[in-house]
């Protein structure tokens, strides 16, 4: 077993709200946005989201940046709309509408890596899509930026095939790492009250995948975000509740490794940096993003999503936010 990873485990500091549908003082006012992943590109935060503007329909793919050169803040987001004012998604539809666009994309995941077919970055946007209906099931796809815009694709790229995934796959978390495409994710359905998760590993990112086990269905694992952290990798993950009042483990963990391994086990023991508790506008976290920014060493950032009781008449009476939990470490990291 690989060695304990030489990374800080983190201080859990304030919460701040970011998107609310209900609320006309954030940007996502009138809509839902959650599924938050944030990437610096080209020096400048963005945080890509899943969503449905004015809160209906099949949900897509939202962006909102912070000014170029600006510091990873919980507040300052720009979200894209077209010069009406309405939400802009980041892609059309025309040639991933068979297999995405009934059921719509969620839980995008931004990663950059190697084609081995031109030995050349690329950027993508992993997402879960569904053909017919907003609840799965569900397959996995990408968007791909073509140095113009993001172009979606005509198939997914990973489709259930273990009997344990129950038909299913959602929830990506990806990173390139040594020459590989490595992607965490969830299988399984809410309905069902079963969410396993896997770990598959490929050369491409679109075909070869092998894939495992990575955590059992009793432990309701529901996303595993990796990032390089110093000399080492760190995660942050959610356990939820499907069912019932949720129990103490239900919330947020962080954990590190020294590699970023296919293997729970080798991520040691992991520490809780959010409980379920209900805060009013939200509670249950889930779709953690975390987030480095090089200009603070000692701080590090997780976008996270949740939901409150609207109170409203209806079979789904509740509305989805997104936040942020700010992390310090116990003292300032050294220079890289």
């Amino acid at each position: 077993m690989p060695s304990a990873a030489p990374t800080l485990h983190p201080i859990p500091g304030a919460e701040h709200k970011l998107y609310d549908p209900a609320d006309p003082a954030t940007p996502a006012h009138g809509s839902e946005l959650l599924d938050p992943s944030a990437v610096l590109r080209n020096g400048q935060w963005t945080l890509f989201s899943a969503g449905q503007a004015h809160c209906f329909g099949p949900p897509n793919i939202f962006s909102a940046t912070l000014p170029p050169r600006a510091s990873l803040s919980p507040s300052g987001w720009t979200v894209a709309r077209d010069p009406s004012g309405e939400l802009l998604p980041v892609a059309s539809s025309e040639r991933s509408a068979p297999w995405d666009a009934g059921g719509g994309r969620h839980c995008p995941s931004y990663v950059c890596g190697l084609d081995p077919t031109t030995n050349r970055p690329v950027e993508r946007i992993y997402y879960a899509g569904a053909a017919d209906h907003i609840g799965g099931p569900y397959s996995i796809g990408y968007l791909e930026w073509d140095g113009e815009r993001w172009l979606d694709q005509p198939e997914p790229a990973f489709l259930a095939a273990e009997p344990w995934e129950h038909g299913s796959v959602y929830e990506p978390n990806l990173l390139f790492h040594d020459g590989l495409w490595k992607l965490w994710y969830v299988a399984g359905a809410n309905r069902d009250d079963y969410l396993v998760h896997g770990y598959a590993e490929s050369p491409n990112g679109r075909t070869h995948w092998k894939r495992t086990l990575f955590a059992p269905p009793e432990m309701k694992m529901f996303d595993f975000c990796v990032r390089p952290h110093r000399e080492a990798f760190a995660a942050v993950f959610t356990r939820v509740s499907v069912r019932g009042e949720a129990p103490p483990e239900a919330g947020l963990w962080w954990c590190t490794a020294p590699t970023p391994s296919g293997r729970l086990a080798d991520w040691g023991q992991p520490l809780q940096i959010m409980s379920a508790t209900d805060r009013g506008w939200h509670s249950g976290p889930f779709k953690p993003s975390l987030a480095f920014d090089p200009s603070t060493p000692d701080k590090a950032r997780v976008f996270f999503s949740g939901s409150y009781n609207t109170g409203q008449p209806g079979p789904f009476p509740f509305a989805f936010t997104t936040g942020s939990l700010e992390l310090t470490f116990p003292e300032p990291l050294p220079p890289s």
